[in-house]
C-alpha cells in the first residue's frame, strides 16, 4: 500500500508544476495569438479598402469614358469634363467609408490638378486633408488594343491612390519594442480603363 501512497503523493506534488507550466505557456502564447488575430483583422481591412478603391476607380472610368473630349483639346489646366470624374471617385470613397474626414477638412473638388505635359492627356488631382492625400490620375489618351484585330481604340484610364494605415504595427510593437517603423502607411493604388465613347 505504500507504493500507491507514494504515487498519489508524487501525482499531487506534480500538480502545481503542471499548472505553473500551463500558465507560462499561456503567457508566451497570448502575445503571439493577439498578433495573429490583429494581423487577420488588419489584412482583411487592407483587402476591403483595396476593393473599395478599385470600385471607385471603375466608377470614375465609366463616367470619364462617357465625357466629351472637346474641352481637353487645348490641354487646359482643369477641363470641365473631368470634374464629374473626380467627384464620382470622391463620393464613392466617402460613401464606402475609405475617407473618414469626408465633408469636414476633406472636401470634394474642384481641387487644382497638375496640368498635363503636351502631348500627354494625363491630369493628376490631389485632394488633401482626408486625412491623407487622395490622388486621382485621369489619362484620356490611353491606347487599348482590340483583341484579334490589328487596330487600337482610345480609352480612358482612371487611377486612384490612397494610403492604408496598418494597425498590425501596434501589436508587433508590443512584442518587439523598438523604433516606430512598424505599420507605416502603404499606398493602395488601383486603376480601371474603359473605351472612350465620345
Amino acid at each position: 500500500m505504500l507504493p500507491v501512497q507514494n504515487r498519489v503523493r508524487r501525482a499531487a506534488s506534480s500538480l502545481p508544476r503542471e499548472e505553473g507550466s500551463a500558465l507560462v505557456e499561456f503567457a508566451i502564447a497570448l502575445p503571439l495569438l493577439v498578433v495573429f488575430i490583429v494581423g487577420i483583422y488588419d489584412f482583411s481591412g487592407a483587402f476591403n479598402q483595396k476593393q473599395k478603391i478599385e470600385q471607385a476607380a471603375q466608377d470614375g472610368a465609366i463616367i470619364a469614358g462617357a465625357q466629351p473630349m472637346s474641352d481637353i483639346a487645348s490641354t487646359t489646366a482643369d477641363p470641365e469634363s473631368l470634374r464629374p470624374v473626380v467627384r464620382t471617385v470622391f463620393n464613392s470613397l466617402a460613401h464606402s467609408g475609405v475617407l473618414p474626414n469626408a465633408g469636414a477638412s476633406c472636401s470634394p473638388p474642384p481641387p487644382i490638378p497638375t496640368p498635363p505635359t503636351p502631348p500627354a492627356l494625363v491630369w493628376t488631382y490631389t485632394i488633401s486633408g482626408c486625412p491623407d492625400d487622395l490622388v486621382i490620375t485621369i489619362d484620356r489618351g490611353g491606347v487599348i488594343p482590340v483583341t484579334g484585330l490589328p487596330m487600337v481604340a482610345l480609352g480612358t484610364t482612371v487611377q486612384v491612390s490612397y494610403p492604408y494605415h496598418w494597425r498590425f504595427g501596434s501589436a508587433i510593437q508590443l512584442l518587439f519594442p523598438g523604433p516606430n517603423g512598424y505599420g507605416a502607411p502603404v499606398p493602395v493604388t488601383e486603376q480601371a480603363t474603359v473605351h472612350n465613347q465620345n
